[in-house]
């Protein structure tokens, strides 16, 4: 077996105390991490980190391997690969304390529920964990930048008493029905602490987004959790906000990138354009939430706020095809045995037989099912965010566009658009559910004025 190189294994190490890894796992570690490096030198490895994980995990178990040491592998393997970024990751200093230590790599978004943080895990063979109620498979394997943990933050660590305090902060956020990812981001910045805020605009000279989001977590948890004076911050250096303009795409690029899509993510794009959908709002569409006859779809947007928007005609024959292609699948699941949908928060328990009620199904379904271990059932989770994604960066590649495109440059030009046709500008703040008309605002920046006349006196008109 081939030699690591000195390098690696001393970044592999640093991270490994920066993690928190307990000392008597560090052999444990090197030795997965040897494994899965004679692993890539001996068969040819696809370029995505997570596919590369799931490979290597069927490998070892392949040879026998337990399930928990297939876990501990794919967590070293995660720490391999955020050694390897230039970048080190400034916010796990060794000795901190404040950043839990995951046992097990992670995927998609928590669903939120009631009670207190639990511990146990949904697992299923060849994937990674979730906290319970996250549907995972293969379709949702993470690799947002490196990072196969996203929920490392509400897991259990050596502190009880921090522990307690984000469990807490989870129960707050969910009674005031704040989104998955402000839970998300207000627990890692909890776990970092107040004392941060200035090594973050001094040394790290982060954006001022990071910093205000950094400072509204610590501000929230003193407030509502620990029901504490937040004391005086008047010396902590605040980022002034600076001003954003979105990146909007024509009709035409718009085009070219769509033509260059597969399906269903084509389809996923059409409809997030259409109907100015943020990405999240697209692919957690219900069978239920489509109105045909009335060419209305009700959105479930931040907060659990709901909203109307209509319909587009031009793509109506492929969701009408696509419903047909969902009621096939539902009918041919039930016959496999199957247990029906996630369903977010309570409404598994309030309403039973909804799972596998047609109309509860996703709209755009994953592709296989997920197998919940601790009940001993096969569920269906919807297309995750991160494939579509993917699908939208490689398809902006292939039209070589100049712009920095995201899935959410098609909510920046649905709004765009609206506002070049001369909509209303609170038309358009309805339809993508802005709070406040401030938001919708930001649109006027990326049209230019057509009104552009020589400069004259009032009273010369």
């Amino acid at each position: 077996m081939k030699k690591v190189d000195s390098d690696i294994l001393a970044r592999f190490a640093n991270m490994m105390n920066m993690r928190h890894v307990p000392p008597i796992l560090h052999r444990e570690y090197r030795k997965w991490l040897q494994y899965f490096l004679d692993f890539q030198a001996k068969y040819p490895q696809p370029k995505e980190r997570s596919v590369q994980v799931r490979l290597f995990s069927e490998k070892l178990r392949s040879k026998g391997q337990t399930e928990a040491q297939v876990q501990q592998a794919a967590d070293a393997i995660s720490l391999f690969f955020t050694s390897q970024q230039k970048k080190p990751d400034v916010f796990s200093p060794a000795g901190s304390g404040f950043r839990p230590r995951a046992v097990l790599p992670c995927g998609p978004e928590e669903p939120l529920g009631q009670g207190p943080i639990q511990v146990s895990v949904v697992k299923e063979p060849g994937m990674v964990c979730e906290p319970p109620g996250s549907p995972v498979s293969d379709e949702h394997t993470r690799r947002r930048k490196g990072m196969f943990d996203d929920w490392r933050c509400l897991r259990k660590t050596r502190y009880p008493a921090w522990d307690d305090i984000i469990a807490s902060l989870s129960d707050e956020i969910k009674a005031r029905h704040y989104s998955r990812k402000t839970l998300q981001h207000y627990a890692n910045w909890t776990r970092k602490y107040q004392s941060y805020l200035t090594h973050l605009a001094v040394d790290c000279k982060v954006s001022s987004s990071t910093q205000n989001l950094a400072f509204n977590a610590l501000l929230f948890l003193y407030r509502h959790v620990l029901k504490k004076d937040f004391g005086s911050h008047r010396d902590i250096p605040r980022a002034k906000k600076s001003t954003y303009v979105p990146t909007v795409l024509s009709r035409d690029e718009i085009q070219e990138v769509l033509t260059r899509m597969g399906q269903p993510y084509q389809l996923i794009a059409k409809l997030q354009y259409g109907c100015g959908l943020r990405c999240f709002e697209a692919v957690k569409v219900r069978v239920k939430d489509f109105n045909f006859d009335e060419r209305i779809l009700t959105v479930k947007g931040k907060g659990n706020k709901s909203r109307t928007v209509p319909v587009p005609d031009r793509i109506l024959p492929e969701l009408l095809a696509q419903m047909a292609f969902v009621k096939k699948q539902h009918a041919d699941d039930l016959v496999a045995g199957y247990a029906g949908v996630f369903l977010e928060d309570q409404l598994g328990k309030k309403y039973p037989n909804a799972p596998k009620e047609f109309q509860w199904q996703w709209f755009f379904p994953q592709e296989s099912l997920t197998i919940v271990e601790s009940a001993g059932e096969k569920r269906r989770y919807h297309v995750h965010e991160s494939r579509f994604g993917d699908a939208m960066y490689h398809a902006v590649r292939k039209a070589q566009l100049t712009k920095r495109v995201t899935t959410h440059t098609l909510r920046h030009s649905f709004a765009t658009h609206l506002l070049q046709a001369n909509y209303d500008i609170r038309t358009i703040q309805t339809l993508l559910g802005h709070a406040d008309v401030r938001t919708t605002m930001i649109y006027t920046h990326c049209v230019p004025s057509k009104t552009v006349k020589e400069l004259k006196s009032p009273l010369d008109f």
